[in-house]
């Protein structure tokens, strides 16, 4: 009797990958973006995608090992027209983060992600992913009183066009997809009770998909999860039937759905269900950084779940 063709669930990572130590103590004694640090810098990206490949994915990342200071603002750290008092993110352990605000135009990027992206295809035998941060989330970089000669309809334009130049860039240096973190979503709900910040972070990004075409856009995914940072979130009270039917309108091929850390993900999948568009693939967080054995339940569990609920998810 034949045997069963094996079913391969596709998976994708994400998210960071802790940094060696030797990393972190140089990093501490300088400056994140010392020359003198590129070295290290590159020896944690090897490692990084190594251990990836030795799992057997299918496709890895670089861990963001070189956006030090933080995902959400790799691209504008260290812009001389920034100040460092913006808008600032409580999380459930009483401790904040700000953004950057800006202090005058034009709005430009520091740097784009495909600079990370060519280091890591240096050391890549399989597809590599690249992650880059929302419009809408840097969309708050612009203070609440509106700046001389730089009005927020040119600082929208001018973000718009630096988000989709990244994204270009991207593509064309051959990331086999390219991520657009939005993990102010579940945020703007918990700030905007009512839902009108995020249907504007929701049509702020369409305007920014819509500026691709929809084969460029099956290349093109957005993740969403409750702001994991020093073992706390600033989200995780706000249930995902708040965010969820209102993500699946954003023009993406693509989404990635932070599920492992969820204390109903049954009740998470079917909204997924029910308002997923047939031409969405959604993939779904299956692990969390708990120790081994938590790890192993929260992924097998998810799994049963899936099968269950849905299958029209991946994990």
């Amino acid at each position: 009797m034949a045997k069963p063709t094996p079913i391969i669930i596709p998976t994708e990572p994400i998210g960071s990958i802790p940094r060696p130590v030797d990393l972190i103590e140089r990093v501490a004694k300088s400056d994140s973006e010392d020359p003198d640090l590129a070295p290290l810098y590159e020896d944690a990206i090897r490692d990084t995608i190594e251990r990836f490949e030795a799992t057997g994915s299918p496709v890895v990342t670089d861990g963001e090992q070189r956006k030090y200071h933080n995902f959400c603002t790799y691209c504008v750290h260290g812009l001389p027209n920034t100040a460092p008092d913006g808008f600032k993110i409580l999380f459930s352990d009483g401790h904040t983060r700000r953004l950057s605000r800006l202090t005058r135009g034009p709005f430009r990027y520091r740097r784009y992600a495909d600079c990370y992206l060519d280091v890591a295809m240096r050391y890549a035998h399989v597809p590599v992913k690249q992650a880059v941060i929302s419009p809408s989330a840097l969309s708050l970089m612009y203070p609440a009183e509106s700046l001389r000669d730089y009005s927020r309809e040119q600082f929208i334009d001018d973000l718009l066009s630096e988000h989709e130049t990244e994204i270009r860039r991207c593509l064309k240096k051959g990331a086999h997809k390219v991520q657009v973190d939005f993990t102010e979503g579940r945020l703007a709900v918990k700030i905007d009770p009512s839902g009108h910040l995020l249907n504007s972070f929701i049509d702020l990004n369409n305007l920014a998909l819509s500026r691709f075409s929809q084969e460029e856009r099956r290349r093109i995914g957005v993740h969403t999860c409750p702001g994991n940072d020093l073992d706390s979130t600033h989200s995780a009270d706000v249930d995902y039937a708040e965010l969820l039917p209102s993500l699946f309108e954003l023009k993406a091929g693509n989404f990635y759905v932070a599920l492992a850390g969820e204390r109903d993900r049954r009740h998470a999948l079917k909204i997924i269900r029910k308002y997923r568009k047939p031409d969405q693939r959604v993939f779904v967080g299956v692990t969390v950084p708990l120790p081994r054995s938590r790890r192993v339940c929260w992924a097998r569990d998810s799994r049963r779940n899936l099968s269950e609920v849905t299958t029209d998810c991946e994990g």
